[in-house]
């Protein structure tokens, strides 16, 4: 574990396991913590490497807005400055975003990419979700004192008085709109897209991301020959505040990330 200092961003990351890399991606104002219930399953199959984003846990504020596309850029860096050739790459809510911006910048870095609970556009989430979704100022960052998030952030960070730099920085974040549909169609890493059955995305928008994936359309014949490239696992009686904790989770995803592909039709 350590830090890594590369075009303006001083990325913490960690280490655990051995084999192929698999980077694990957060959610909003979470860190390298936000995995600790599933790292070890994936761990014993995988070098995992949990990456706080930046302005994020231990990762210092850059000084600049959060964007999925610039966030997606920066995280490739950090690929690339540690030599992880053909990573795969997990990523949550926040972090599936930008994940999948990184399957649409910077292909070539993955061998594949799994997205959990994160809609490919911002209309995915359900309404309340984006109603909810934080507000961009100082004070409303005051009123979350005390909450989970901010513990942690205030626990780990190394300046746990830009809690509201955050707060701030991601709900400008959260609150701009976007529609990735006709580039996740051109996305040809295979790709997994997992869900809680309770999630706070729509499940009519799983299954309209997964088309344009290539799934759902044909059934897959007797001998499974003409079954898609991506894959959809909705995962029973979790919520988009659980998945990450539950064992599902990696069960789900270890065999996606060892069988063989073929590259999407």
């Amino acid at each position: 574990m350590g830090y890594a200092r590369l075009d303006g961003v001083r990325f913490w990351y960690e280490t655990h396991g051995t084999g192929r890399p698999l980077v694990l991606l957060h959610g909003g104002f979470g860190a390298v913590e936000t995995f600790a219930a599933i790292r070890p399953a994936l761990a014993r199959r995988r070098l995992v490497v949990s990456v706080d984003l930046p302005g994020h846990g231990r990762t210092p504020d850059t000084g600049r807005p959060l964007r999925y596309e610039s966030m997606a850029d920066e995280v490739a860096a950090l690929i690339v400055h540690l030599g992880l050739a053909e990573a795969e790459v997990l990523g949550f809510s926040l972090g599936g975003g930008v994940a999948l911006r990184m399957a649409v910048q910077h292909r070539q870095l993955l061998r594949r990419l799994v997205v959990v609970s994160a809609p490919c556009r911002r209309q995915g989430w359900f309404p309340e979700v984006l109603a909810g979704m934080p507000e961009p100022d100082e004070a409303a960052a005051e009123r979350m004192r005390g909450t989970p998030p901010e513990q942690l952030y205030r626990r780990v960070a190394p300046r746990p008085q830009d809690w509201p730099l955050l707060w701030t920085r991601t709900g400008e974040l959260l609150r701009r709109d976007y529609d990735w549909s006709s580039e996740v169609a051109s996305i040809t890493t295979p790709t997994m897209l997992v869900f809680a059955d309770a999630d706070s995305v729509r499940p009519a928008h799983m299954v309209e991301f997964f088309g344009l994936l290539g799934g759902g359309h044909r059934d897959a014949g007797w001998d499974g020959t003409d079954r898609p490239a991506a894959r959809l696992a909705v995962l029973p009686g979790l919520t988009h505040y659980d998945v990450v904790d539950s064992p599902a989770l990696p069960t789900a995803v270890l065999p996606f990330l060892t069988h063989v592909s073929t590259p999407p039709t």
